[in-house]
């Protein structure tokens, strides 16, 4: 009997997937367990597998096709089975524009098959077959790259983006179609030539709509405040001078690995904090998990360090950086950005002198930290300069009243000020 092959929900806040590549064609074996295809979620790039043993039929989702979660994307069928039509069409999914997508997304109520022409069979040059990253995937489509040419340095020869930004493409670097330079992890989606148009819509990605849902059940129902205090970092930049030192090829620490331990530290002298709001009850957690906001190259993420406050700074280090790369190659696992109890959002490496960040709910507070910078400061009655740092808490007063939220970032100011106040 056939075994319909459903959109499953690959994250716990889907709601739909983009198929960004199939990895089995109509016609094709496979056995239970197999990836089918590559489906971006709101959080990261998954791979959908098969259910069921047999010959894969009638696929009923394109490539870049957006699909609700529960629809049927293809028929899992025996070898020589007759697949039956189904008459079962919900409406198609609305793109990001308010325009109705009139792709073959077909959901059914009932376990029966759907019948759609089969895609066609991949070209010679497509690159199916071609260990990838699905990032460097799409930029060697946009750019019309063929993957089966560029020799990969990834794990197993794996292709990566930065194989693709120095792989030409006719003569040229491998550049997005407006002719710009490959995308950094931070840049939206390349952008068309000039037509003659006044604009261009472009369809929001899966973690785009994400974060305009998320940022619209933020500022909306909770009610901000923000605290901004200004923090002393030559002890704490002497102190990461002398670990990176000392860690030699190791690794190295950064200043966000301090900011985040000393959060961590600061949140179990200040359990206030470290909450969630649940509408009808405060949950004050006893575990510290950090969120860490990460750009990625259409959106932002935040990966969670767990028990931060129990880790040492190179393993939040490693940690941090880990979770980082997986980030920008849209391969973290739910279990990697869900449960932080506390967020911290540093812009300082963009020369950002200070800002204000949104609370990812049902958390209580984030802090925005600022770049590090020289100012001339009176210390002992001296002129001097000092490297100088600027954090701005947002608290959910719901949660966090105005001198709670300033109790904690005076003892996190003092933790970087003073390294050695961690160990206390």
């Amino acid at each position: 009997m056939a075994t319909n092959v459903y959109m499953e929900a690959l994250s716990p806040t889907m709601e739909e997937g983009r198929v960004v590549k199939w990895h089995k064609r109509d016609g094709d074996p496979v056995k239970a367990g197999e990836t089918l295809a590559e489906v971006e979620t709101d959080k990261a790039v998954m791979d959908l597998v098969a259910r069921a043993d047999g010959v894969l039929r009638q696929v009923a989702a394109a490539e870049g096709q957006t699909v609700a979660v529960g629809s049927v994307v293809a028929v899992i069928a025996a070898p020589g089975e007759s697949v039956g039509p189904s008459v079962n069409a919900p409406p198609p999914v609305t793109s990001g524009s308010g325009k109705r997508d009139t792709g073959n997304v077909v959901t059914v109520t009932a376990p029966a098959p759907v019948a759609v022409a089969p895609l066609p069979a991949a070209a010679p040059a497509d690159a199916t077959r071609v260990k990838a990253s699905p990032l460097a995937r799409r930029i060697a489509k946009e750019a019309g790259v063929d993957l089966q040419l560029v020799t990969g340095s990834g794990p197993g020869g794996r292709v990566v983006k930065k194989d693709l930004e120095r792989t030409p493409s006719q003569g040229a670097p491998v550049a997005s179609a407006a002719g710009a330079a490959v995308p950094s992890p931070v840049s939206r989606v390349p952008f068309p030539e000039r037509t003659g148009a006044a604009y261009q819509d472009v369809p929001l990605t899966q973690i785009r709509k994400t974060i305009a849902k998320r940022l619209a059940a933020s500022l909306g129902p909770i009610p901000h405040f923000f605290l901004t205090t200004e923090v002393d970092m030559e002890r704490a930049s002497e102190a990461r001078d002398a670990l990176n030192k000392q860690l030699g090829d190791q690794g190295k620490v950064s200043f966000n690995d301090i900011i985040i331990k000393a959060t961590a530290h600061a949140l179990t002298k200040h359990p206030a904090c470290n909450a969630w709001f649940q509408e009808d009850h405060i949950r004050y957690w006893r575990e510290v998990h950090i969120g860490m906001a990460v750009a990625v190259e259409d959106g932002l993420i935040t990966p969670v360090i767990r028990n931060a406050d129990m880790k040492p700074l190179a393993d939040i280090g490693r940690e941090a950086k880990e979770l980082a790369e997986k980030a920008r190659s849209r391969r973290l696992q739910p279990t990697d950005y869900t449960g932080s109890t506390f967020s911290v959002s540093n812009l300082g490496m963009f020369d950002i002198d200070q800002f204000t960040a949104v609370i990812n709910p049902p958390e209580a507070g984030i802090i925005a930290v600022g770049s590090i910078v020289q100012k001339p400061v009176v210390v002992d009655g001296q002129l001097t300069a000092r490297r100088r740092m600027r954090i701005t808490m947002s608290c959910d007063h719901r949660v966090i009243d105005g001198a709670t939220g300033a109790a904690f970032l005076k003892t996190l100011k003092q933790m970087l000020e003073n390294p050695l106040a961690m160990l206390l």
